[in-house]
């Protein structure tokens, strides 16, 4: 199979620039699966029903939240009636909406999405490692699941590449996101995970983390009230990876970045050999 999962998505300008990609790229890449981080769409903070539903058009199957998750507050409600978005699953038990999914594809093949939130310098919620190592005991690779993608959604770089570790061999893919950086270290850990630190976002790169950088410079130079925070508005890069499996275990045999327009350097994948 191949999968790809896109970084945060920051505004107008990233959101319309993934969902202007996507269908040609599941065309191109030949993409059995496609997740997005959309947490940050709306306006640079959360997910509106509108919004998901653009993406599901543009060819998403699921999309994912995490801090932002209840910035717009329609989600609350709507959540519960969208299996395709999920929030994170190390959320108190009671909390709307669902933090994992098992997913049919177009061919009938079987995916589990599974979403959490870190706890280094992020809200003190449950422990994801638990949480997410009871949906895999549950659902596992290779045995009637043919795919699993992991999002960890966190600031330290040490606690995702704990759970990539945790993960491996267990998952065909965990990447992190949050952060908004593309990370260089892409790759495929020993037991056939694949990985990577941060997807990087799909929003303008001439920006702070994806917003005006004037008044996000400021708040730092200054540290006095601004003007709110708001999405750069410029050409926005689309930052994710692209994963093909082994059609037989569920791991891992490549991984691939994808960075698309904007300002930085351009990455497409190249297949080098066949799903077995």
């Amino acid at each position: 199979m191949r999968l790809m999962y896109l970084g945060d998505v920051v505004g107008r300008a990233g959101r319309e620039k993934a969902c202007q990609v996507i269908p040609d790229l599941r065309r191109s890449l030949g993409l059995d699966f496609v997740a997005v981080c959309a947490e940050n769409a709306a306006h640079g903070f959360g997910l509106t029903a509108g919004i998901a539903q653009d993406f599901f058009a543009s060819g998403a199957d699921a999309l994912t939240l995490g801090n932002h998750a209840w910035d717009q507050r329609e989600m609350i409600a709507y959540i519960d009636r969208e299996p395709r978005i999920l929030r994170p699953i190390n959320y108190p038990v009671g909390t709307p909406g669902r933090g994992a999914m098992l997913y049919t594809t177009a061919a009938g093949r079987k995916v589990l999405v599974v979403q959490c939130m870190g706890r280094l310098f992020m809200d003190p919620l449950d422990d994801p490692f638990a949480a997410v190592n009871a949906e895999l005991e549950r659902f596992r690779l290779g045995g009637g699941v043919d795919a699993v993608i992991v999002d960890i959604h966190a600031e330290a770089t040490s606690e995702k590449m704990a759970l990539g570790h945790f993960c491996d061999g267990r998952a065909s893919l965990v990447a992190g996101t949050h952060s908004h950086i593309p990370t260089a270290d892409a790759q495929i850990l020993p037991g056939g995970t694949a990985y990577i630190t941060d997807l990087g976002m799909c929003g303008d790169y001439d920006s702070v983390i994806g917003m005006k950088k004037d008044v996000s410079v400021s708040r730092f130079v200054r540290k006095m009230p601004t003007d709110k925070l708001s999405p750069a508005t410029g050409d926005a890069t689309v930052c994710g990876v692209v994963i093909q499996t082994d059609d037989r275990t569920g791991l891992a045999v490549s991984v691939h970045p994808i960075r698309i327009g904007g300002r930085l350097q351009s990455a497409m994948p190249v297949f080098d050999r066949e799903t077995p």
